[in-house]
């Protein structure tokens, strides 16, 4: 990727000489799209980025929260978009062991993975039912190597990524406060390249990522090895314990060029180092190649000289390569050097720092073409329309991906995949709960709204495991930013996020920007991607057995909200109508009035409505609960005239369903009348139907075993049948 007319004017007008070749390839790789964020970069500041429980060191590359007894969190997202939909094994897979090393570098152990997938239309698409099955195996075999449970996710198939994928992976760690790595260097201090060996696979990876995806190079695609990641986590961790790492960074996005220029720019100090002593897989390797490789499980350390002998020696205990490329100097420059000659000279803050732009916003043309709502047809038989929608790619189980992953290794699960959000035990006591949630749908309609709505139902999901939000990472995924409709959904889903996350206080932690996501077939539709970390200071809110005559409460307003709905693109293969908006206010108080019922320990369950509306929520807690239910939807806080679809399926934010032992149910009634907040109870659970009543009649009625047979089996046997 050759720099552009502004950037080589920015370097004639600073350096004011010639660059070498080296240099050259240096400053492309730092300065592309994927490292320096210069489309974002300035726009991301609008996001609150603290708050009580964050904690920030210069060059943290994740996360950190403060979560009580002298611990901390970390948490940090990734994607690796374009090298999975090239080779989507390899691609997820070193995905994987990208945000593993981001945690790690923080010097906290990686205790879970969460993923966010994108793919084409499986139903009738071959080519993408093999990007998600070999990326789905790539996430698991990479994950299950380390030992780190793969605890949740979120799945979603959409025309707009035909040929293509986004994997996204979170990683969480855990540790000791004072084990943190408080990076610092002092001048002497020797620059260290542990892990594996450098090669000229992933040359030119962030380049390759910083473009629309037109060509299959798989020579960007990195290898992945997580038997060496294994034990370079433990090499760290130990290192760490014996104060070996005064500063750590892992290789990732521009290899060597962007590491050493990045920590050296973020410690204010100069490194020298010499590309012969590099550990390399091969002979011959060319200086700017072994400068740009993107080869994997590699980490750069800064360490005293008198720590040096330990460090190696516990290298060598964990048999991984350590190889002494550089050291420490006051300069404040990237000295790169091939034995005695100099290769490349610069300021590290100019090669760390590139120019940011101002991308042109404008509104999209297509957004006053679909916001009109047309005329549906009829539905002359909602109860195989419901288990129609359970048995679509979007709403189905996705069990059959679970089940790929070890989600228990570790002994923290105690919420496994499946359920709203999943939650970890920590040793502090306190137990941990997190999700990650995006609706494509919704943003491309309303690029503002979509985000918030995002945004709030991974809230509402570590809400019902009866946490309580303190974080969040963002993945901000987009088509082309030289596009001013494409930038102008950006800056919205941004701002969207910004307005919601002050309101609730939640602080951003991490996260990423990720653009040129298009293909031949154009771009992707706006992809924000959010995760949020809560907190439960004693018992989470466990599944528990819901027995006959247990109520369904709602918690919260239905309204004419289907634009975006998966009973509108599903069923109708209609685009457009009015995206649900959140209202701040009445996500707030409906948050903390579910937070108070499970804690007092009124309620049984709490499941979220949200992709399918009201009629699948319901259905998953019949079909979890493994029992029928027989509710009034006429009984359904909403507003005036909604149609029986609406009732149904309209994906309106802030709902909650309720289950409620009758002995609690009287008390549930008082506590949601005081909170003057919309609610009604239903109906209750019963029989081995699910049983839907509007206006004296019941329009839904289908059984139990039918409607679990659709939700569970559908998604395996497609992708083994088509």
């Amino acid at each position: 990727m050759s720099l552009q007319k502004h950037e080589n004017e920015h370097i004639k007008n600073i350096i004011r000489r010639k660059l070498t070749k080296t240099e050259l390839q240096i400053i492309a790789a730092e300065w592309s799209e994927h490292c320096s964020y210069k489309s974002s970069k300035k726009h991301l500041k609008m996001l609150p980025t603290t708050g009580p429980n964050v904690i920030v060191e210069h060059g943290y590359d994740s996360g950190v929260l403060d979560v009580g007894g002298g611990y901390v969190v970390t948490v940090h997202i990734e994607s690796h978009n374009h090298p999975s939909a090239v080779e989507p094994f390899g691609g997820a897979a070193t995905g994987v062991g990208g945000v593993i090393r981001d945690i790690l570098s923080a010097g906290t152990r990686p205790i879970a993975i969460l993923d966010g997938l994108r793919f084409g239309d499986i139903e009738n698409d071959t080519h993408a039912r093999w990007l998600f099955k070999n990326a789905v195996s790539g996430i698991a075999d990479y994950g299950n190597c380390l030992g780190i449970p793969t605890i949740g996710g979120e799945v979603e198939f959409d025309e707009c990524y035909k040929n293509y994928a986004l994997v996204d992976v979170a990683a969480i760690g855990f540790g000791k406060k004072d084990k943190l790595i408080k990076n610092h260097a002092s001048v002497g201090d020797l620059v260290v390249l542990i892990g594996g060996s450098t090669g000229r696979d992933g040359i030119g990876g962030s380049q390759f990522a910083s473009d629309s995806l037109e060509n299959e190079d798989r020579s960007a695609v990195q290898i992945p090895d997580p038997f060496i990641e294994k034990l370079i986590i433990e090499a760290v961790l130990e290192a760490r314990n014996e104060k070996c790492i005064n500063a750590m960074k892992d290789l990732g996005g521009g290899g060597l060029s962007c590491a050493v220029s990045e920590i050296a720019e973020s410690l204010g100090i100069g490194i020298e180092m010499d590309v012969d002593h590099v550990h390399t897989k091969e002979s011959g390797l060319f200086p700017d190649e072994i400068m740009t490789s993107e080869s994997q499980e590699r980490m750069l350390i800064i360490t005293d000289k008198k720590k040096l002998q330990k460090l190696r020696k516990i290298c060598d205990k964990f048999r991984i390569m350590c190889s002494t490329i550089g050291y420490v100097k006051s300069d404040k420059m990237l000295h790169v050097k091939k034995g005695t000659k100099t290769l490349a000279l610069l300021p590290a803050e100019f090669i760390a720092r590139a120019p940011l732009l101002d991308r042109k916003a404008s509104k999209p043309k297509y957004l006053n073409r679909i916001k009109r709502e047309k005329k549906i047809r009829k539905i002359p038989n909602h109860s195989k329309t419901l288990l129609r929608l359970l048995s679509s790619p979007n709403i189905a189980s996705k069990h059959w991906v679970f089940r790929q992953y070890d989600h228990e290794v570790g002994i923290r699960t105690v919420v496994k995949p499946g359920f709203d959000a999943s939650v970890l035990r920590l040793d502090n006591g306190k137990l941990l709960s997190a999700k990650i949630d995006g609706n494509p749908k919704h943003c491309y309609i309303d690029p503002r709204q979509g985000a918030i709505g995002c945004f709030e139902e991974a809230c509402r999901n570590v809400v019902c495991t009866g946490a309580n939000p303190i974080g969040m990472v963002d993945h901000l995924q987009f088509g082309n930013p030289e596009d001013p409709e494409i930038f102008w959904t950006f800056m919205e889903s941004l701002k969207g996020l910004s307005e919601y996350a002050k309101f609730l206080r939640v602080p951003c932690v991490g996260g990423k920007v990720s653009f040129y996501n298009e293909t031949a077939s154009g771009p992707i539709k706006p992809t924000p991607l959010i995760g949020v970390l809560g907190i439960i200071d004693k018992t989470p809110l466990l599944p528990s057995t819901t027995n006959s005559g247990d109520y369904i409460v709602i918690i919260g307003k239905t309204k004419d909200e289907l634009g975006g709905s998966e009973y509108f693109e599903y069923i109708h293969k209609f685009v457009g109508g009015k995206c649900p908006i959140v209202d701040f206010k009445d996500s707030k108080i409906n948050m903390l009035s579910v937070l108070s019922l499970i804690k007092n320990k009124l309620v049984k369950s709490v499941h979220d409505c949200s992709k399918g509306g009201f009629a699948i929520a319901l259905s998953e807690l019949s079909i979890f609960g493994n029992i029928g239910c027989d509710i009034n939807i006429d009984k359904l806080p909403c507003e005036k005239n909604l149609s029986f679809e609406k009732l149904l399926f309209s994906e309106s934010h802030s709902r909650y369903l309720l289950t409620v032992d009758k002995k609690n149910i009287e008390l549930v009634k008082q506590f949601l009348s005081k909170k003057k907040i919309s609610f009604n109870v239903l109906g209750k659970f019963s029989g081995d139907q699910i049983k839907i009543m509007y206006k004296s009649k019941y329009a839904i009625k289908c059984t139990i075993d039918i409607a679990q047979k659709k939700y569970f089996n559908t998604l395996g046997d497609m992708l083994k049948h088509g």
